[in-house]
């Protein structure tokens, strides 16, 4: 571990220090795993984590978010957010992630408030800067601190520390909400949701690592791109897997089962960001721009095959 990275840790735990109490916005994820243990490190009985349960967290991820924090003895509240309740999420406009985080820390900042932490925190760090990243927006708004991006503290730097603490979240893969999974401009609903977390299960009890089930409406019927690491690739091509897949996500009501041959790729959502506008366009000029670009996306992939 090199000098430098070591003077990133001491600089976020003095920055921890300073705040005297901190409730940290807590997912399971590598980064809100590490800045929730050592603020509770640092801030002992002054830091709590809070955790936003809503239709978008897989329940996999829910419970093995609570179980690192009871190995660790990190306190954390499972806060119910009402994103879902809220039209302009459900649109899904580029900028859906501001009504998200919007709508975490409206639930967060009176949590920090009556229980008297003086400083609400997130998981944003220096790797972040310059990513699609519309949630930073609210965060300005409420005065949520970044203290790892604050501490020039990277990605890898996380991963490397998250190692040296013993945390299982040290190699743990990139996990977005499962409303990412829809493209933008198709509307958001809790049964495509569980459709999607069906279908990544199917994977992750395959073993597969890297991962997204990418959700497509089509007038012929619901598509599932499924996106896995490059490395995984001949494995989800070899034998008999590929045919198992495609069964068990038709079984979950998938008329379509494509394997995007990019593969997995972080923010591949974002690749039509050009194309789309928020808030996004209504009535049948968007639902006919909707389905072509949908349409194009299925045909590159299947000309691609």
């Amino acid at each position: 571990m090199g000098l430098v990275n070591l003077e990133k840790l001491n600089r976020l735990r003095d920055l921890l220090r300073s705040y005297g109490s901190c409730l940290v916005a807590y997912s399971g994820g590598v980064d809100s795993v590490f800045l929730a243990h050592v603020a509770r490190e640092v801030l002992g009985e002054r830091s709590l984590a809070a955790i936003a349960d809503s239709p978008s967290l897989p329940r996999r991820e829910l419970a093995e978010a609570l179980a690192v924090a009871r190995e660790f003895a990190i306190p954390v509240q499972v806060v119910r957010t009402r994103e879902f309740d809220n039209p302009a999420y459900l649109a899904n406009p580029a900028n859906r992630c501001y009504f998200c985080k919007h709508e975490l820390f409206t639930e967060l900042a009176p949590l920090a408030r009556s229980g008297g932490f003086a400083v609400l925190a997130y998981g944003e760090n220096a790797s972040d800067v310059g990513d699609h990243r519309p949630g930073g927006l609210a965060a300005a708004e409420f005065a949520v601190r970044a203290p790892l991006k604050e501490a020039g503290l990277t990605k890898a730097d996380i991963r490397a520390f998250s190692a040296l603490l013993g945390l299982p979240t040290a190699d743990k893969p990139q996990m977005a909400c499962l409303s990412s999974r829809i493209p933008y401009g198709e509307a958001v609903s809790p049964e495509k949701l569980a459709m999607i977390e069906g279908a990544e299960n199917v994977l992750r009890d395959l073993g597969f690592y890297d991962l997204r089930v990418r959700h497509h409406e089509l007038k012929l019927g619901q598509l599932a791109r499924i996106e896995v690491g490059p490395a995984e690739l001949v494995r989800f091509l070899t034998g008999e897997t590929a045919g198992q897949v495609a069964a068990a996500l038709r079984a979950l009501g998938y008329q379509h089962v494509t394997l995007d041959l990019q593969g997995y790729r972080r923010g591949s959502t974002n690749e039509g960001l050009a194309a789309v506008t928020a808030p996004p366009a209504t009535g049948a000029e968007a639902e006919t721009g909707r389905d072509a670009s949908i349409i194009a996306a299925a045909t590159a992939v299947a000309a691609a095959g």
